[in-house]
């Protein structure tokens, strides 16, 4: 990225000033700047009124140099561009590139604002505004400054625009995650607010852009493409990669949980999200012994006769 800034750095996103805001901005310093002189004239004249008359209108002089040209080119210096009107206004003083002032600048619109605002009363500054094409009075063409707008009524940021028919599809293939999210917010400033920029600031921008972001992705840009409608349509496939992926992951989740997807109908099988537990196994038994049948029990021995009793004794 070439140092594309925001803010204080580089306005982005205004549009040049037309004639009734600046002249009412104009209006507003012209009565706060002669108040002021005003107010401190009348304490120099009581201070100085031993002075001979000389001296006095060299004071006065002195005066309405300091009050009336050189108080205007320090806030200026100082604010970025920024005088009282200005911020009442929603206007601001910015270079042609859109960079802010410097004090080199802020002198030269000063010291052309003496002739054009203060000595002809702002007729100058009136016919050079209508004539030029962004509004611009003697000063700011001497001084390569521009009047521009920081408040745009009706203006919705954030709302990018989308890209031409012919572009859309045509990235699908691109490699978009080198790209720093830094780049991405800028072009996105851009394509919000591309319709109220100057339109060569403008075109400077859009060009820096597709440079940085062509850098970032490594494939050039297709030839013939203009910068900005290129910058619109690689910010709408990033859109749509990153609504895809979130779709998905928004539909992952319900079905992780058994919940029902819709449009796709109710899980199959809705599983209870319970810590696995192994089952309970029954006491392990010994096995069985085969049977043996029982032993017969042993036969009785036979009886022994015995010869009948008789009144002789066996013969000797």
């Amino acid at each position: 990225m070439s140092g594309l800034v925001t803010g204080d750095a580089v306005v982005l996103g205004l549009q040049p000033a037309r004639l009734p805001s600046r002249a009412l901005a104009v209006a507003i310093d012209m009565v706060v700047q002669w108040t002021v002189f005003v107010i401190v004239s009348v304490a120099l004249l009581a201070a100085t009124a031993s002075l001979d008359e000389a001296a006095r209108t060299a004071v006065q002089i002195a005066l309405f140099l300091l009050v009336l040209v050189g108080v205007p080119i320090v806030v200026e210096t100082l604010s970025r561009g920024r005088s009282l009107g200005k911020l009442a206004c929603g206007l601001r003083v910015v270079r042609d590139d859109g960079g802010p002032i410097r004090f080199r600048h802020a002198l030269v619109r000063g010291a052309l604002g003496v002739v054009e605002l203060l000595m002809t009363l702002g007729t100058v500054a009136c016919i050079a505004s209508l004539v030029s094409a962004r509004g611009r009075r003697l000063g700011d063409v001497f001084a390569g400054t521009l009047v521009v707008r920081e408040r745009v009524p009706g203006a919705r940021g954030g709302q990018l625009p989308p890209p031409p028919a012919w572009l859309a599809g045509q990235f699908t293939e691109l490699d978009l995650s080198g790209v720093p999210d830094g780049l991405w917010l800028a072009i996105r400033q851009y394509l919000a607010r591309m319709g109220q920029l100057d339109p060569q600031v403008g075109a400077s921008m859009a060009a820096r852009l597709g440079d940085d972001l062509v850098a970032c992705t490594g494939t050039p840009a297709p030839p013939g493409v203009p910068a900005a409608a290129y910058l619109a349509a690689v910010v709408h496939e990033r859109q749509t990669r990153d609504a895809r992926r979130a779709f998905a992951q928004q539909h992952r989740a319900p079905a992780q949980a058994g919940q029902a997807v819709p449009g796709y109908g109710a899980p199959a099988v809705a599983y209870p999200q319970q810590p696995y537990a192994a089952p309970a196994r029954p006491p392990v038994q010994a096995a069985p012994q085969p049977y043996v049948p029982p032993a017969p029990p042993a036969p009785a021995p036979a009886p022994v006769e015995q010869p009948p009793a008789t009144g002789f004794a066996p013969p000797g």
